[in-house]
This record gives structure tokens, C-alpha cells and sequence, in this order.
């Protein structure tokens, strides 16, 4: 879990952006897709509220069938 890539971002961001600016999505209509059918994991639970705030330390995963990308959550305050 080491090599787990880390996405900073300054101040707020909603589940929905950071698919995106991660590249686990390539755009907000797919995010979308995947949030509301339950491929989309925040901490290991399932998340279907694209605009759900996350926090630092929160791992977001998104289970592609047959691979499962994550990453690291760092929020650093404006």
C-alpha cells in the first residue's frame, strides 16, 4: 500500500473532481456513471455522493472488474 499514489489539493474537494484530476475517470460524466453504480469506494465503503467532501488521510478507490485503481488523499488548507 506504500506505492499508492498521493493527490494534493489546497483547500476543499468533492469526490466527483478528484476522479477526475486523479485520472481514475477520464471525465465528469464517467465519474458520474461510476459513482452512481457503486464502482466508486471512499475508506473501503461504497460512495454515491459525487459531491461528497473528502479529507486528508481518505483513500478513494474506484473497482474496475478486474483491477481496483486507489489513491491517497492529501488536503492541505488554502
Amino acid at each position: 500500500m506504500s506505492d499508492m499514489p498521493t493527490i494534493t489539493v489546497t483547500g476543499e474537494i468533492r469526490l466527483g473532481q478528484l476522479l477526475k484530476l486523479a485520472n481514475l475517470v477520464e471525465n465528469g460524466g464517467e465519474a458520474r456513471v461510476a459513482i452512481q453504480n457503486g464502482f466508486v469506494l471512499v475508506d473501503g465503503e461504497v460512495e454515491t455522493r459525487r459531491g461528497k467532501r473528502l479529507s486528508s488521510g481518505q483513500v478513494v478507490s474506484v473497482d474496475y472488474g478486474d483491477e481496483v485503481a486507489s489513491v491517497l488523499v492529501e488536503v492541505i488548507d488554502a
